[in-house]
């Protein structure tokens, strides 16, 4: 009985070791997912030094450090730019600024849009006695329309093309922002093409400039109609300058949403992060947008980043409200890791115990069969006995049976064989003390 105690304690220890390795080897598995998905570092790809987004890039960077997130601003040229790097898997940058109309249908596939950030109007300034009102009175003239990469000129392109205005009637002058802005004042080009917030630096002092003038769009809503990604603006009389009655009458006007976008696959917490940080920039009154409008999850022309949205809508979870960021982000990561690891550890305990019965069961009915044929060769054996290999026989079905860990369930079934063992050895002696005669 004191052998069957002992062999339940081994498979009880036995069965609590496999446990704590199990236990260990997950803690090092979830030590080393935490510890190399860590969201401490992200490229934001903004725009021109002289852009509003450089600006918007710099307070991106003072919110996210707050909460021990670096931005790594990437200075470009302009939204095409920003798109083809995201695009780009050899590149590093994982956000980008950006608005509609610059990534054509076949090249969105990776990308997906955070946040809607505010309207960006299209501004047409130009010289002259002459009063514009559409697109193609720009036919025949110099017109800047931005730098290769700037999202001006995809933006702007395929509407000229629409009102007949190209390359081979008109001049375009490959010039953008404050570049563009100097370029008419000093005569060197007829209009330019700008694209951004009445707070962009080449819009503001465009607006300011008594000698120049702003295209009204009679077509605005024409635009609208036929562009999924535009929006038809009006600027009211005295909306940018009160005092110096900026502007002088209503201008209508049409162009787009800049948006937040991101390559795939960004971590759900720092898309959190962003969206937060939007939230805290650009939820307020605007020229063209309302208190609340932005920022929003709107369809403009990207997919939606289903994170940012179920995050727009519902807020920060429980913990990210009672958390540091990074203590909620390693709990909330760890949860998701433990989940399927507790699906599996789960079973495998509930499991182990039965597979050990097994296992012992049936190193049980082996011995269990041999001793069996060993006691029918000795009952049934005349002649000469084969005392000695019988004996041999049943040492070993003992030895080996002495060793079989049995759960504590199947002690009674051990001892039973044991007994059934010495039953047999009993035998054995019994056949070979008996005379001759009586075998």
């Amino acid at each position: 009985m004191g052998q069957d105690l002992t062999a339940a304690r081994r498979v009880l220890l036995g069965r609590r070791a496999l446990i704590v390795v199990a236990i260990v080897i997950a803690v090092i598995v979830i030590a080393w997912f935490l510890e190399s998905t860590k969201p401490r570092r992200i490229v934001l790809a903004s725009g021109p030094i002289d852009g509003l987004h450089h600006e918007l890039a710099l307070r991106y960077q003072a919110i996210l450090a707050r909460n021990g997130v670096a931005v790594v601003e990437r200075v470009t040229t302009g939204a095409e730019e920003n798109a083809r790097l995201l695009r780009d898997p050899q590149s590093d940058v994982d956000v980008a600024f950006m608005f509609g109309g610059v990534v054509p249908p076949d090249a969105r596939e990776g990308l997906e849009m955070l946040a809607g950030l505010y309207f960006e109007p299209l501004w047409v300034f130009y010289r002259g006695k002459e009063t514009l009102s559409q697109l193609d009175q720009l036919r025949y003239k110099r017109i800047a329309i931005g730098t290769p990469g700037q999202g001006v000129r995809a933006f702007v392109e395929p509407l000229l093309a629409a009102n007949n205005v190209t390359g081979f009637n008109s001049q375009f002058v490959p010039l953008g922002n404050v570049d563009a802005l100097h370029a008419l004042q000093a005569g060197e080009v007829d209009a330019i093409c700008l694209l951004g917030a009445v707070k962009s630096p080449a819009v503001f002092q465009a607006l300011h400039d008594t000698n120049l003038k702003l295209m009204s769009h009679e077509r605005a809503e024409a635009y609208q109609r036929r562009y999924a990604h535009i929006t038809t603006m009006s600027l009211p009389p005295g909306t940018v300058d009160l005092g110096l009655r900026i502007p002088e009458r209503e201008v209508s006007l049409f162009g787009t949403e800049a948006m937040l976008v991101a390559r795939k696959g960004l971590p759900p917490a720092i898309i959190d992060l962003l969206v937060d940080a939007a939230r805290e920039l650009h939820s307020g009154q605007g020229y063209f947008e309302a208190r609340t409008s932005f920022p929003n999850t709107s369809v403009v022309d990207l997919p939606v980043s289903v994170e940012a949205d179920r995050h727009m809508r519902f807020g920060p979870s429980l913990l990210q409200r009672h958390l540091p960021f990074f203590v909620a982000s390693y709990v909330e990561r760890l949860v998701i890791l433990l989940v399927p690891i507790l699906f599996l550890l789960v079973p495998l305990i509930n499991w182990l115990p039965q597979l050990l019965r097994m296992r012992a069961r049936s190193r049980l009915y082996r011995w269990y069969g041999e001793l069996a044929l060993l006691e029918r060769d000795v009952e049934r054996r005349q002649g000469e006995l084969p005392i000695e290999r019988w004996l041999a026989d049943l040492d070993r079905i003992e030895h080996a049976a002495s060793h079989v860990r049995f759960p504590k369930s199947m002690a009674s079934e051990g001892y039973t064989l044991r007994e059934h063992i010495a039953l047999v050895r009993r035998l054995i002696m019994t056949r070979g003390e008996a005379p001759a005669g009586e075998q």
